[in-house]
């Protein structure tokens, strides 16, 4: 059954709603889409099934793949090169969580043509998001990142390896079409570390300190959807299972709008600096960064034990669930598996330290915990 519900982007979400997308750009006079999606979903058979259909519905289609698995600054500036050259109209982005951040990022420097870093939300620059915006259009391929349904997108400095984040209302979506078939082949790394992922949102925005009672309802519930539906989205996947787990990952971008915490600033700078995947570097981390958290947060760990139906509702319950959980999934338990060296600690320990996410933590995270939190994980 496909719905429709406004949260406050108008979402149309069930299995084959990609169909509706030719005639929504129609309706809304739109014929020259920049298509923005990653290099490995242009070569997909869903991706060139939903171009097709856009073609033949008289659609002139632009795509923009050109874009790193941790999107830089260069990347953006490529994408509205294109969109500018070849006269577009609007912007769709089809993918995870870095063709949507891209997407969202050239839509803001369509009429937007200062540095794009001047921006950053971090230093106020979301004030200078002034102009009106192209038509916006997401379409996720993956369970994890929730990048559909935000407002802001994570872009690197090319040399410094830095993640910024752009901000602001005017990007969100106009409409999100959610289909849980094009996530159904995705491959089993992808659908463990994507759906970790979308876990850590739920989780991080439940506990970040920020007063925000509608997010934390939402977060418990993007738990439990995961909870009941991650490991069979990975090994027996149906389409119940991966509805829940987009809608999930919905959950956790809606609210992660109240805040991260410290796994975030633990997996960004695995990204930025070793071109970790960004789901794998939540899912490796998320259990030292849960333990972390418990002094102090008691009574919200025993909320999260409650909805993940443990017996135990101790924090160290659900940080015993969450390593259980990864094995489960095929997801190591160490940083060493996925290419961390030891003289990498000190370097990740600066970068953690200047992230954006842990100063949203239920408690304060110094640069002396970043080092132990990545030597205990190593």
């Amino acid at each position: 059954m496909i719905s429709q519900f406004n949260f406050p982007t108008t979402i149309r979400f069930g299995a084959g709603v990609v169909k509706e997308l030719a005639d929504y750009l129609k309706k809304n006079n739109l014929s020259k889409p920049l298509v923005v999606t990653d290099p490995t979903v242009r070569e997909l058979g869903f991706f060139k099934t939903i171009t097709a259909d856009l073609e033949k519905a008289g659609i002139s289609v632009e795509i923009f793949s050109d874009i790193h698995k941790n999107p830089v600054k260069s990347d953006v500036y490529k994408g509205s090169e294109a969109y500018d050259s070849t006269e577009r109209d609007s912007i769709v982005g089809i993918g995870g969580g870095a063709a949507l951040d891209v997407a969202r990022a050239i839509l803001l420097r369509i009429n937007h043509r200062e540095d794009l870093f001047k921006y950053d939300d971090l230093i106020g620059g979301d004030v200078y998001v002034t102009n009106d915006v192209p038509h916006f259009i997401t379409i996720p391929t993956t369970a994890g990142t929730g990048s559909e349904v935000g407002r802001s997108a994570i872009i690197a400095d090319d040399e410094t390896h830095q993640k910024k984040i752009l901000f602001s209302p005017k990007l969100l979506a106009k409409v999100v079409f959610a289909d849980p078939l094009l996530t159904m082949d995705l491959p089993d790394f992808i659908t463990a570390a994507t759906g970790m992922d979308a876990l850590t949102h739920n989780m991080e925005a439940f506990l970040a300190k920020n007063y925000h009672p509608l997010c934390d309802g939402i977060a418990l519930e993007g738990i439990r959807l995961i909870h009941e539906s991650l490991e069979k989205a990975v090994k027996n996947p149906d389409v119940d299972a991966r509805s829940k787990m987009l809608m999930g990952s919905m959950m956790g971008a809606i609210a992660f709008q109240k805040g991260l915490g410290v796994v975030h600033s633990l997996a960004h700078p695995l990204s930025s600096l070793l071109d970790t995947h960004h789901g794998l570097a939540n899912a490796v981390n998320i259990p030292y960064g849960m333990k972390f958290n418990i002094a102090g947060s008691e009574d919200k760990f025993k909320r999260m034990a409650q909805v993940l139906e443990l017996n135990d509702l101790s924090g160290n319950a659900v940080v015993d669930y969450l390593f259980d959980l990864n094995t489960r999934v095929n997801i190591p338990h160490k940083l060493s598996a996925i290419g961390v060296k030891s003289e990498h600690i000190e370097q990740l320990a600066d970068l953690a330290f200047a992230d954006f996410a842990h100063p949203n933590n239920p408690k304060p995270v110094s640069r002396e915990d970043f080092k132990n939190l990545y030597t205990e994980a190593l």
